[in-house]
């Protein structure tokens, strides 16, 4: 489904969840809005609704990446789920530059819905726990909103228990 006003890359995520059948709201926005925080106070939508895709790199030897869906009100347990999960002994997030390398999305953009075949997606347990999320669309010009049983049909991505933490407020 093209979409007049949509990126290519916004595009080729809306026809992937047109392909899966899989109902979706396109949030069109101002892309000075498009972090999270400042989206969700903006449009005045829960930030406990909104689901982060971060790109993970390792460190050492052969550089690997993963992208890691979180929700916003989350923080990803880098040093030791994800680590043990990538299967290495020191991890980063990725730089800006790697990210938009990797995924070919802006930091603000980027979505686990059109990523390459060969990066791993690990989706937090807590977010599927929700009937609706808002996601990134691959642009910073718009977020979608779905269903988060999207990730069940999709090949690269794990459901993983204990992926993030509410972080203690101390």
């Amino acid at each position: 489904m093209m979409m007049t006003g949509a990126t290519d890359r916004e595009n080729a995520v809306l026809q992937i969840l047109e392909d899966l059948g899989v109902a979706y709201e396109r949030i069109e926005i101002d892309p000075e809005y498009a972090d999270t925080a400042a989206f969700c106070e903006h449009y005045d939508y829960p930030l406990e609704r909104s689901a982060n895709a971060i790109v993970v790199a390792t460190k050492r030897g052969e550089k690997r990446y993963a992208a890691c869906l979180a929700l916003a009100t989350t923080r990803l347990d880098v040093n030791h789920t994800v680590r043990r999960l990538m299967d290495g002994k020191r991890l980063s997030f990725a730089s800006s530059d790697d990210a938009i390398a990797v995924t070919g999305m802006e930091i603000g953009g980027v979505t686990p819905l059109n990523l390459p075949d060969d990066l791993p997606l690990f989706v937090d347990r807590a977010v599927m726990d929700l009937d609706w999320i808002i996601v990134g669309s691959g642009s910073r010009n718009s977020k979608i909103k779905l269903s988060p049983a999207i990730f069940e049909k999709i090949p690269s991505a794990s459901i993983i228990d204990g992926l993030a933490a509410v972080p203690d407020p101390r």
